[in-house]
């Protein structure tokens, strides 16, 4: 058990083809069975499904739908069985490479056709076929090898960080996880859910265990590949366990397919069976690496650079709790009209306003303000105390009072959490101000109404995602479909402060505050007298939540004394009605009509524009971006 397990290349690269071609047949065999998921109506339905491609470029879609009707796709899983079969066969000959890579190039090819019901064996399985396939090609001895490091250094990665990711969830460091997943319809075994439960100490072990093996697995090369043997036996006997208790029959050979070109690179040099060895490959994948963490680095500061350094028209402000907020004055607008202040939600930027933010700027004669609470962007929270909601109230008041002159009203905008800051920050500011906007808003009565289910998962996202953005995995992320949705200039400083740690911290460290606030809340809302308030909510957020419409109102009819208006954004998500220009000028027209009515502003973008038509305060460069 400890030891080498020297094997040579021909033969682990034959060992490695035949186990993944047994996961490929099973594969394409299952699908053949079960024809009706990809007929229409089926859960595979070809014309729901394409959906997912409405990114990739025309080639990629042109390329899948031409597999994709029912006949070709099954023409294809046939075709793919019987070339699985011929793998199987004795032969060392290049024909079994040409085998290799249609198996693996038509399972890539037909992974969007089965977006349900792919797995992880289907994915190893086609990168085992891939190089296995190409290594049979080459005639180089060095590029095979090369071929053969490259599936050996994935399968590594593939253990490795699949074991330290699974640290970052707290269920799997208190071992809870693994009576989770048995307990559940998909992957569950009652019995084993059963005995999770009956032998909690020895659950632990076993879940820890299997955590070591992962993050260990790399330690298949130390000492000469001492531990190549024992290592390799624990993983196949993981994926044994996995095809039994999870139903995941196909784990038991994709994953060990693996196993042989570890065995092959794993054996010291001097062994005679792998003599002539090429290892250049792992010294390339060496540089590689280093590249890649400086790459990351540097990505990572110029990032956050970006991030905390503002706009060149951005300014700060120290308030009571030694917080250091970064604000930004769009435009001072008419002295004799009132100042609107735009308060982000949780886990968003103030950039997340710009559509709202510009038309209010060019179209009216507000000022408008829009900050960055204390760990966003360019803010820094210097607070010795630990944070509660109240110091981000107090940082809003503060910023209000040292921002806006004395003599002018105020009008507080916010979204989500924002909203409600903005409620509790109104007792504070009194007649200063003018009114309230509440953008699909938080309140503070909405877990006790059933819908705050996810919040112990979205705590674990903000941790995972935090810890993850730390280790400069940031330069990994792909830009989310949302940040196209803002004006183009604004895009850039949106996806830095995204893929920043800081806002995830910052987001955290306020979602703990916020349940622990919101859990303790009994009774009804405090009264706000004579403060007019437009209450905005998203469609989709009430359509999928109820009970939210209810709190919403209930938000309204806090507000006494004084002209309060429920409107409801058909279509629009609690995010897109920010950020998707359509919905946002929906809410921006909603806003001024309601402050129209109240005699607090004629907006023609005329007067707007003549009042200051150079102000230097306005973000100078900007103008172009709006629609």
């Amino acid at each position: 058990m400890f030891g080498p397990a020297p094997v040579g290349r021909d033969r682990a690269i034959g060992m490695s083809e035949r186990l993944a071609a047994v996961s490929s047949l099973q594969s394409s065999l299952e699908y053949l069975t079960q024809r009706r998921d990809i007929e229409k109506g089926g859960m595979n339905d070809w014309e729901v499904a394409r959906q997912y491609l409405a990114g990739a470029g025309p080639l990629t879609r042109r390329l899948v739908d031409s597999v994709s009707g029912v006949r070709t796709t099954t023409a294809l899983h046939v075709a793919r069985s019987a070339v699985a079969l011929g793998m199987l066969l004795p032969g060392d000959s290049r024909w079994r490479g040409a085998g290799n890579v249609f198996l693996g190039a038509s399972s890539a090819l037909l992974s969007p056709r089965h977006h349900y019901g792919g797995d992880g064996s289907d994915q190893v399985a086609t990168l085992v076929q891939l190089a296995t396939g190409a290594a049979r090609l080459v005639p180089s001895p060095a590029a095979k090898d090369a071929l053969v490091w490259y599936a050996a250094l994935q399968a590594n990665m593939a253990y490795a960080i699949s074991g330290w990711v699974k640290l970052f969830g707290e269920p799997w460091r208190d071992a809870s996880a693994l009576g989770g997943v048995m307990r559940t319809r998909t992957y569950g075994h009652e019995g084993m859910h059963r005995w999770t439960q009956e032998h909690p100490r020895t659950a632990k072990l076993l879940t820890h265990s299997v955590l070591a093996l992962e993050c260990s697995f790399p330690l298949v090369y130390a000492g000469g590949g001492r531990l190549t043997r024992s290592m390799i036996t624990s993983a196949a006997a993981f994926h044994v366990a996995n095809g039994y208790f999870m139903g995941l029959s196909r784990f038991v050979t994709a994953f060990p397919a693996f196993h042989p070109l570890v065995a092959y690179t794993a054996a010291p040099r001097s062994h005679p069976t792998v003599a002539g060895r090429d290892d250049r490959a792992l010294t390339a994948a060496a540089v590689a690496l280093a590249g890649g963490t400086l790459a990351a680095a540097a990505t990572a500061v110029r990032r956050r650079l970006r991030t905390t350094e503002g706009w060149h028209t951005s300014r700060t402000l120290t308030t009571r709790s030694k917080n250091r907020l970064q604000y930004e004055e769009y435009s001072p607008g008419d002295p004799q009209q009132p100042v609107v202040v735009l308060v982000n939600g949780l886990l968003s930027t103030s950039e997340h306003y710009a559509w709202i933010a510009e038309r209010l700027c060019y179209e009216t004669r507000y000022g408008v303000i829009t900050y960055a609470r204390a760990g966003y962007a360019g803010s820094h929270r210097h607070a010795t105390t630990g944070f509660r909601l109240s110091e981000s109230v107090q940082d809003l008041v503060d910023l209000v009072n040292g921002a806006v002159a004395p003599n002018r009203k105020v009008i507080l905008v916010g979204h989500s959490i924002g909203g409600e800051l903005a409620r509790r920050a109104a007792r504070h500011l009194g007649d200063r101000l003018q009114g309230i906007v509440y953008l699909d808003s938080s309140h503070p009565g909405q877990f006790a109404s059933g819908l705050g289910a996810s919040e112990k998962g979205l705590a674990g996202n903000l941790s995972t995602v935090g810890r993850a953005l730390r280790l400069g995995t940031g330069i990994l992320l792909n830009r989310p479909v949302w940040i196209g949705e803002l004006p183009y200039a604004y895009r850039k400083k949106a996806f830095a402060q995204y893929a920043d740690a800081r806002m995830w911290e910052a987001a955290r460290r306020e979602w703990k505050a916020i349940r622990a606030d919101f859990r303790s809340f009994t009774g009804a809302l405090a009264r706000i007298e004579g403060i007019p308030a437009l209450v905005v909510s998203a469609q989709r957020t009430v359509d999928r939540n109820p009970e939210q419409l209810l709190l919403h109102k209930e938000l309204a009819e806090a507000h006494t004394g004084a002209r309060t208006e429920t409107v409801v954004i058909e279509g629009a998500t609690h995010e897109t009605m920010l950020i998707t220009s359509r919905y946002a000028n929906q809410v921006t027209d909603r806003v001024i009509a309601f402050f129209d009515s109240l005699g607090a502003n004629s907006p023609t973008t005329q007067a707007a524009s003549s009042s200051h038509p150079s102000s230097p305060s306005r973000p100078v460069g900007r103008k172009e971006t709006v629609r």
